[in-house]
């Protein structure tokens, strides 16, 4: 996992990383903190589920292959909650480009990344996401307000 950006952009937002790896975890967490988003920490599946529903992030960088409860699981479980049904889900995975295009729409993931990866392609697909993420509040809110005036 390579790919040091030169350019150190700010942004904002709050992202939970959720990997059972702990190397991969405080890698992607401080990469991700540097830049300036707000971020949450879980270790296994049941841990991420909770801190989502708590947290309520704009988007969860979920690994797969983790204790308790896998990574589709949890997908399902936050597609399935009201509370955490718009959350932006970027999978991390090793499994490959066609399990991952398999699996990734049937349990609710907004985009993947395969492992190993670099940094770049992970905070690009991240920008993505919370630019949906953006939009589609934004859109809401204007939905909401027009409804509002009638």
């Amino acid at each position: 996992m390579s790919g040091e950006s030169q350019s150190e952009t700010s942004v904002s937002g709050s992202i939970l990383v959720a990997d059972d790896d702990p190397e991969i975890l405080t890698l992607v967490s401080r990469r991700l903190a540097k830049r300036g988003y707000t971020v949450y920490e879980a270790q296994d599946g049941i841990q991420a589920l909770a801190e989502a529903r708590s947290k309520n992030p704009d988007l969860i960088v979920l690994d797969v292959m983790m204790p308790l409860k896998n990574g589709w699981e949890v997908a399902k479980e936050l597609r399935a909650d009201a509370k955490t049904k718009d959350i932006q889900i970027l999978v991390l995975t090793a499994i490959g480009q066609m399990m991952n295009d398999m699996n990734s729409p049937l349990y609710g993931a907004d985009d993947y990344i395969d492992k190993p990866f670099e940094f770049a392609d992970l905070e690009a697909r991240i920008a993505k996401l919370l630019s949906k993420r953006v939009g589609a509040v934004a859109a809401a809110a204007a939905a909401a307000a027009a409804n509002a005036k009638k």
